[in-house]
Parts: C-alpha cells; structure tokens; sequence
C-alpha cells in the first residue's frame, strides 16, 4: 500500500473535472491538485512553451512526493506526455487524449465533433488519435478560442458564453453529428449549456470517467494503490488567486482541504506550505 498523493495538474481549474472523476472512483486517495493559472490559457500558447510548463510542474510534483501525475489538460499532454515519460521512464503518468473512440463506437450518422483548443489540434498526439480511430467516420473538429477564458471567468451559463458556443456548434450540427467529445478539460464544466444547444440526439462525451479508471488500474498494477480503509483528501495548489480558485470550486461543488499559493521563480514552481 502506498499512501503518498496522486499529483493532478491543469492550466487553471478544467482539471477540477478529471480530479473529481478520480476523487469519486478513488475515495482513498490523497489528491494534490495545482492549477497555473499564471499562464493560462495553455491552449493559446506554443507546444514549445506548454512542454516547458509540463516538465517544470511534473519535477515540482515528484519532488512533493507524488507517486503518479494525472496530465489532466489535453494540451498540457500534447504538448508533453511524451515528453515527461521520456524524462521520468519509471514514473507513472497519465495524460488526456480526445475521446474518439468512443464517439466513433457511438455515431449511427457516421459524424462526430471534437471542440478543443488550436494547440490540441495541431498536435501530433491528436492527428494520430483520428488516425487510429477514425474508421471511416468523419471527425469533425472546431477550435474554441476565448472558451476557457470564459469558464475561468465564471461565465458559465451567460448570453455571452452561449452565443459563443451555438458559433461553434451549430455548424457541427447542420453536418450532421450525433457525438461531440469535449477535448479540453474546462469543457465539461459548461457542460449544461453545451447539452442545451446539441439537444438529446447528441452524445457529448466527457473523457475524465475513463481516466479515472486509468489511473486506478496504472495504480494497482505498479502496487501503488492506497489501502482501503485509508481517509483520502484534496490539496489544491494554484499560480494564480487562491481566494479566486477556492470560490470556483466552491460554485462547482467540490470538497477540498486548502486552496494555497504555488509560486513561479526562474521557471521553476514552488509549492507554499
């Protein structure tokens, strides 16, 4: 049994959603969260320089004692999942990649939608992700700048947010999709809103359920796993305004111990305790 935390990071609070699937398959664990919303919105940025945030933040984590990283940002791991794995080989990480697969195992018209952010498009993780699941089926994928700026903001169900949305969707729908996978994480926490304009002959697919299941099984196969019978918690880290942070969660639902100051310096991340 291995009682250490599960390191979880995001550019800012969309990870929220895969740590809350983890918290909810894995009750025991210890969760430690950091969200670096001094450089959101990765999805803006180069690869290059969301590589380097990924490399500094998993050394930050390990160094805190984590014995595995949930990569809980689709470009954070495109930009870099291949990269920690490189750095770290014996370390266990788990990454994002859009959810495909099931929309192609799902679609009766044979024509889904991906929403994501322009880094997680022009990535080769998600070019090869299409590639292999693909089978014909026609991918469509839409970009959505603006997004997540929106959802950090807390513009979660504003006129603003959905004329936004209906921009990017509506066009999908004319072409006939029946299943949108939500590729990034911040996606799900407007969730609603997204299922309103799609309507219920729109499969909208959240990926955090299955990495979840991922990681218990990486966890119990490397023997990592926390007893049963352990009390799990929730640390939360952030670049940007604890005070901020804390109330999005709070507007979200979910439970944490502390929401405290993690500081950039000379391109490193230090955790405050």
């Amino acid at each position: 049994m291995d009682a250490r935390p599960i390191g979880i990071f995001d550019s800012g609070i969309g990870g929220l959603t895969v740590m809350a699937a983890i918290r909810q398959a894995l009750p025991q664990e210890r969760l430690l969260y950091f969200g670096d919303n001094a450089h959101m919105p990765y999805g803006a940025r180069s690869l290059d320089e969301v590589r380097g945030f990924s490399l500094s933040i998993c050394d930050a984590l390990i160094t805190q004692g984590c014995k595995l990283i949930v990569i809980a940002c689709n470009t954070a791991s495109a930009a870099a999942l291949k990269d920690v794995r490189a750095r770290w080989p014996d370390f266990p990480f788990v990454g994002m990649e859009p959810a495909v697969k099931p929309a192609v195992e799902h679609t009766h018209s044979g024509v889904v939608g991906v929403i994501a952010t322009v880094a997680t498009f022009q990535s080769d993780l998600y070019a090869s992700v299409v590639e292999r699941f693909s089978q014909g089926v026609e991918v469509l994928h839409q970009p959505c700048p603006g997004l997540v700026k929106q959802i950090e903001a807390g513009e979660l169900d504003t006129l603003r947010t959905e004329q936004m949305l209906r921009g990017w969707l509506e066009p999908m729908l004319a072409r006939g999709i029946d299943a949108l996978v939500l590729g990034c994480t911040h996606y799900p926490i407007v969730r609603p809103l997204i299922e309103r304009i799609v309507g219920a002959g729109v499969r909208v697919i959240d990926p955090a359920p299955a990495v979840a299941r991922q990681v218990a099984r990486v966890l119990k196969e490397k023997a990592k796993d926390a007893a049963d019978s352990a009390t799990g918690s929730v640390e939360v880290f952030t670049s940007g305004e604890p005070a901020r942070f804390e109330a999005m969660m709070e507007r979200m639902g979910l439970p944490h111990d502390r929401v405290a100051q993690a500081l950039w310096t000379d391109g490193a991340l230090r955790f405050e305790r």
